[in-house]
């Protein structure tokens, strides 16, 4: 019999873990994003860009996973399904964002057109 709590906390999402959890920070002219997203592997992944936005989902099957007819499960909570989340990062260059996926960590480089940036104002003087 499983402990009470093990249902409660399934029934009213308290053991919901949060999925892809991501920092984003601007370094060297580029927008940096670092998304964990456990458990997938680069071919469940898909990355968009569209008028500045930057869309990452991913998406696991029960079916990929190896069936056994012999399993009891006491508790699940390897995630499958779809996951997507989206980021709005302005004018940046999306003809050479870059992705790389390594130890369960995407990695996307989107550089910020040359436009953009901050550019400083020399005042002159009026003498």
């Amino acid at each position: 019999m499983l402990p009470g709590r093990f249902l409660y906390d399934s029934m009213f999402g308290l053991d919901r873990v949060e999925d892809m959890s991501c920092d984003i920070y601007e370094k060297d002219s580029k927008y940096h994003l670092e998304m964990d997203i456990p458990g997938f592997t680069k071919d469940d992944i898909k990355i968009e860009c569209h008028k500045g936005t930057i869309t990452v989902s991913a998406k696991k099957s029960v079916e990929k996973e190896e069936k056994d007819e012999d399993k009891k499960y006491i508790r699940r909570e390897r995630k499958y399904g779809e996951y997507k989340r989206s980021f709005y990062l302005g004018d940046i260059d999306e003809d050479a964002i870059k992705a790389e996926f390594k130890n369960g960590t995407l990695l996307i480089t989107a550089p910020i057109k040359e436009e953009s940036l901050k550019k400083e104002i020399a005042i002159e003087s009026e003498e």
